[in-house]
């Protein structure tokens, strides 16, 4: 009989848990408070359980700035990966007293390797939602024996680990704790050869602590940027939104801007802005966008085809979009007559000239800006981009013409 009405509960459960997911997520937990044992499905739904207001609520907005492209990483950084069942006691409360969080800490440190996953788990998840769980765990003693799990070679361990990091350092007042237990190395670790929920959280981890000034460069000298690329380049889309956002944060360090160039980072930022229909494309140009500021990202950017991405985007992008792109195309062309010249063949000019018709006074006066750098005639190359642009002739184009041409109608 018990059996039987713990199916139709959890039946009811799944089939509302599109619909009614809160009322779907009350329910399992309910079942797995019984004492009637553990149904596997039941327990994957535990382990992630529905955020339905969280997605829902996420929009990109058009206004100029970077900020508006990273905004959906306020919070959703501290989702916490996939990992194995756990006794009864994780799913009770999303509070526990001092003691259960000294008991659990003190469980990191046992010679039972289910043990200590089964601690760094319940840790993992009391500090997911709670700034008042981040808090107490740290204050608790729970940094260090954490951080001591992220080499580990058990991958749910591992795991388990870094996830919990990456909630506790959801806290400013627990990221420099996080930092001086040694945690940058570990977490550098986990991007480069963790499970793929390891190095999505372990890429987020590093973005929270990138977000203290002192550690960005740290963070660079400890080899994360060139596995942020690599999560860039073949990760899923929660792996290419975390390294985007984890790169962005430290790009703002000037060292690590030629680490990610040599790294090779402005070829998948080329192919993401490339296709306008994904949502990539934001996060990807305003990384470019910081790596433009330095000879060497304006001339590698140009080397793999960049210009004809961001004029394409200037004329069909978003307004966000169409705004970073033109100031992209600002750094390329301010000190290169040569890459204006490739700029002004790609017909940038038209849209440009709609751009600085149609936009705040601040995109207007940015647009103008370049409109009138491209009139300068380009027979004279400057040294830099000669040595490191190909295939430009040395013939000059009218680029006052061009304006002249494109604004006569009005």
């Amino acid at each position: 009989m018990a059996i039987g009405l713990f199916i139709l509960l959890l039946d009811y459960a799944c089939f509302t848990l599109l619909s009614k997911g809160n009322e779907a997520y009350h329910i399992i937990r309910f079942l797995l408070e019984l004492d009637w044992g553990f149904h596997p499905i039941a327990m994957m739904l535990m382990e992630k359980p529905p955020e339905f207001g969280r997605h829902a609520r996420r929009s990109y907005s058009d206004g100029a700035g970077s900020s508006g492209a990273f905004s959906d990483y306020n919070s959703e950084c501290s989702a916490s990966g996939s990992g194995a069942s756990s006794p009864r006691r994780l799913l009770a409360s999303d509070y526990s007293s001092d003691e259960e969080v000294r008991g659990l800490i003190s469980d990191l440190g046992s010679p039972s390797v289910d043990s200590r996953r089964r601690a760094a788990m319940e840790l993992r998840l009391l500090a997911k939602h709670s700034t008042e769980n981040r808090l107490r765990i740290a204050r608790a003693g729970a940094i260090v024996p954490l951080v001591a799990l992220l080499p580990h070679p058990d991958p749910q361990l591992q795991e388990h680990g870094v996830t919990a990091i990456l909630n506790l350092s959801l806290c400013d007042e627990n990221k420099g704790p996080i930092a001086a237990a040694g945690a940058v190395r570990y977490l550098v670790r986990a991007l480069r050869s963790g499970t793929p929920a390891a190095r999505e959280n372990a890429a987020c981890a590093l973005l929270r602590l990138a977000q203290l000034d002192d550690l960005r460069a740290v963070i660079g000298r400890s080899g994360a940027i060139p596995p942020l690329v690599a999560l860039l380049e073949t990760g899923g889309s929660r792996g290419k939104k975390d390294a985007a956002t984890a790169l962005f944060t430290l790009l703002a360090a000037k060292e690590n801007k030629a680490r990610a160039v040599e790294a090779g980072v402005v070829h998948p930022l080329l192919d993401l802005m490339a296709d306008l229909e994904s949502e990539m494309v934001d996060k990807a140009a305003y990384v470019l966008h910081r790596l433009l500021s330095e000879p060497e990202g304006r001339a590698t950017a140009v080397e793999e085809g960049g210009v004809p991405v961001l004029v394409e985007m200037v004329e069909v992008g978003s307004q966000r979009q169409k705004e970073v792109a033109m100031l992209s195309l600002l750094e390329i062309c301010e000190e290169s007559a040569a890459y204006r010249k490739m700029v002004i063949r790609e017909g940038a000019i038209p849209p440009l000239i709609a751009l600085s018709q149609s936009s705040s006074k601040k995109t207007q006066d940015k647009a103008e800006a370049l409109i009138e750098l491209l009139r300068r005639p380009t027979t004279r190359l400057l040294d830099y981009s000669q040595q490191r642009t190909r295939g430009c002739s040395p013939l000059t184009v009218d680029g006052d013409g061009l304006v002249r041409a494109y604004t006569r109608g009005g």
